[in-house]
């Protein structure tokens, strides 16, 4: 991007200049020199090359095993091109980097990973310089582009040749990118089981690309790679994958320019990426996993998104709440919403959620200085258009924070649009100046958001249980889809799921009872929306009850004990004394499992089951047991269990 005249003074001083440098890293320490960093350990690495016609690739291994064979890298701007006539410039020393932090939200409260990490910088036939950042660690691989000159002007991407080649026949477990229309994209479709170059077919919506992240299963099936985003901000528009992916290769995909119904974003011929420099992209990252439990608690996304930018998160509080609208959508009265703020303390959670209609309940009757009154925090719902706007945004905010509510539900994005990834950026800092937390719907997915912003504590983004109102196929697909989401959508980001729908909607469910309250435990969000009545959650058991008042919405530590995206999942979650195994079946088969409960039971006397009752889609059973090593157990189809360690 950046024009360099061929001038011959500046030549002779420069080579002089890299002369002198050499003979004293000479001195020193061998200089290396190499296309690749690798992770400390050895095991990943990413190594990028250069063919005769100056195009640059790069490949991606495990251990020697190739995990995305040699693919494309580069970008074609308005003013320059990066896809060939390529040269290498410069090598940087290769830096070992430090990642320390604590999540508000995530499978795990405390990270710390160490990095390799290396900055080649590439010079096109004019002289004008790329810079790719690479990096690698135990949990995989990232790299990104980058252009560090400043300069007033701005400047265009118009294609990133950026590919992922899975290798043939590999299987996948990938989202469709829905077209433009009036409630898309919000990444709300299923994950379908395809084999890598597979078409897309049976969509919801008509789709133009896959989504990110992607799951594929490589090496004859005998490992996982995920491939996601990190660190998009305003200065980028969210990406997909292209859909004509010949010969399994996957390639970088722009938002489209149509992509603004719900919100007053202008018409343009076209919606390249573009800024002024110095211009930092996001991260393209490659999550290696020798089985898909690794891929499920890898925080490799979080690890390279900015660390976070609220000093003092003393007010973020992760927590539970009762939502009104799933039992009660076309209800809009005060009395409903105060019901929900009863159930609310009456199972101890932190928040109750008023969603849509609730501003002329709340002028009627005070609906919000009665949740307050109870000593529940109150979240309001509100639509996308009236956040767009930063005046808007920032006044609308404080009007907000001084009534007493304490988050905002934005609804209605769908859009990947650069524009919309800087709107967010901006709800997540003007709601934390306002000590508000934030959870988007009808939205793009998560890019570790959440490390940067800690208000940030959930997001749709994901065919969550009110699809059993609008969605011919999902009672049959849900439970599989509960098996694949945790290796997916999750790992982006926290999910809001709204789990624990019991009663029976347009499409009736035909998921087990436990199953739906599992997912409140598979699934990680910053705060549980639970759906469904109080008339159903009354009639639970206590000991079902009480697990709900006590279930954390954060984990201190989680375990992969089973992982088969698509077939089953078991987890051991913890939290302070607090200990669960939680697993489900995503078939409509009976699945025999075997778990050592003496190894995650340790400090336990007993254990309670939660199971499914005489009428398993609404009924449950519980037991108490002594552990024992060896534990079989057959988990019903669709169905689930949740244990407990308990000492009585």
């Amino acid at each position: 991007m950046i024009q360099f005249k061929k001038m011959k003074n500046k030549f002779i001083f420069h080579t002089l200049v890299l002369g002198v440098l050499g003979v004293l890293f000479t001195s020193c320490t061998a200089v290396d020199k190499s296309l690749h960093v690798k992770s400390k350990e050895g095991s990943n690495k990413i190594t990028l090359s250069l063919n005769k016609e100056g195009k640059l690739n790069y490949k991606v291994t495990r251990r020697d095993k190739t995990f995305i064979s040699e693919s494309s890298l580069g970008l074609k701007c308005d003013d320059q091109d990066f896809t060939s006539g390529l040269s290498v410039a410069e090598i940087s020393p290769t830096e070992v980097r430090k990642e320390k932090y604590e999540l508000k939200v995530g499978n795990n409260k405390k990270i710390e990973h160490l990095f390799k990490s290396k900055s080649i910088t590439f010079k096109n036939k004019l002289g004008a310089l790329m810079i790719v950042d690479l990096i690698a660690g135990k949990e995989g691989v990232a790299f990104r582009y980058r252009f560090p000159v400043e300069n007033k002007k701005v400047r265009l991407v118009k294609d990133e040749i950026t590919g992922f080649h899975i290798e043939q026949n590999a299987k996948g477990w990938l989202m469709p990118y829905n077209k433009a229309g009036d409630y898309t994209p919000g990444y709300e479709d299923f994950y379908l089981s395809v084999n890598s170059g597979d078409p897309i077919i049976n969509s919801r919506n008509p789709s133009n690309g896959w989504c990110m992240p992607a799951l594929f299963n490589v090496n004859d099936k005998k490992n996982w790679i995920l491939i996601a985003e990190s660190g998009t901000d305003g200065s980028f528009p969210g990406c997909h994958l292209q859909p004509n992916s010949e010969g399994g290769i996957y390639k970088i995909a722009f938002a489209e320019k149509d992509e603004k119904f719900t919100l007053p974003l202008p018409a343009k011929e076209n919606v390249y990426p573009e800024s002024n420099l110095p211009w930092v992209m996001p991260w393209r990252v490659i999550i290696i996993g020798e089985q898909a439990g690794d891929i499920l608690v890898s925080t490799l996304i979080t690890d390279l998104a900015p660390a976070s930018k609220i000093e003092d998160t003393s007010w973020i509080e992760p927590g539970k709440a009762a939502w009104g609208w799933w039992s009660h959508p076309d209800d809009f009265t005060a009395k409903t919403y105060n019901e929900f703020t009863d159930l609310s303390a009456s199972f101890g959670f932190k928040y109750t959620l008023f969603d849509a209609g609730w501003e002329k309940a709340n002028a009627e009757s005070g609906i919000i200085k009665y949740a307050v009154s109870k000593g529940i925090e109150p979240l309001v719902w509100g639509y996308s258009s009236s956040f767009f706007d930063s005046e808007a945004r920032k006044k609308r905010f404080k009007q907000l924070a001084d009534m007493g509510v304490k988050g905002v539900k934005i609804d209605f994005w769908c859009s990947d649009r650069q524009e919309v990834m800087g709107a967010l950026q901006g709800v997540f800092e003007d709601a934390a100046k306002e000590h508000l937390l934030v959870n988007l719907h009808g939205t793009t997915v998560p890019r570790g958001w959440h490390r940067t912003w800690p208000n940030f504590m959930t997001a749709e983004a994901i065919l969550g249980t009110e699809s059993y109102f609008y969605e011919p196929r999902f009672p049959e697909k849900a439970a599989e889809q509960n098996t694949v989401l945790p290796f997916t959508r999750n790992v982006a980001g926290p999910a809001d799921y709204t789990p624990f729908a019991l009663t029976m909607r347009t499409y009736p469910r035909l998921n087990t009872a436990i199953h739906e309250l599992s997912t409140a435990m598979t699934l990680t969000s910053g705060i549980i929306h639970f759906a469904d009545s109080k008339e159903v959650f009354d009639s639970l058991p206590v000991e079902v009850k009480n697990l709900i008042k006590d279930m954390p919405v954060t984990w201190d530590k989680t375990e992969s004990v089973i992982a088969e995206p698509g077939k089953i999942l078991v987890l051991s979650r913890k939290y302070e004394t607090l200990s669960y195994i939680v697993g489900i079946n995503g078939t409509n088969k009976e699945l025999p499992i075997k778990l050592d409960l003496a190894k995650y039971g340790k400090g336990f006397s007993k254990f309670r089951i939660i199971t499914e009752g005489e009428d398993p889609l609404m009924q449950f059973k519980v037991n108490n047991y002594p552990i024992a090593s060896g534990w079989a157990y057959t988990i019903a189809p669709k169905g689930g269990f949740i244990i407990q360690f308990i000492n009585e």
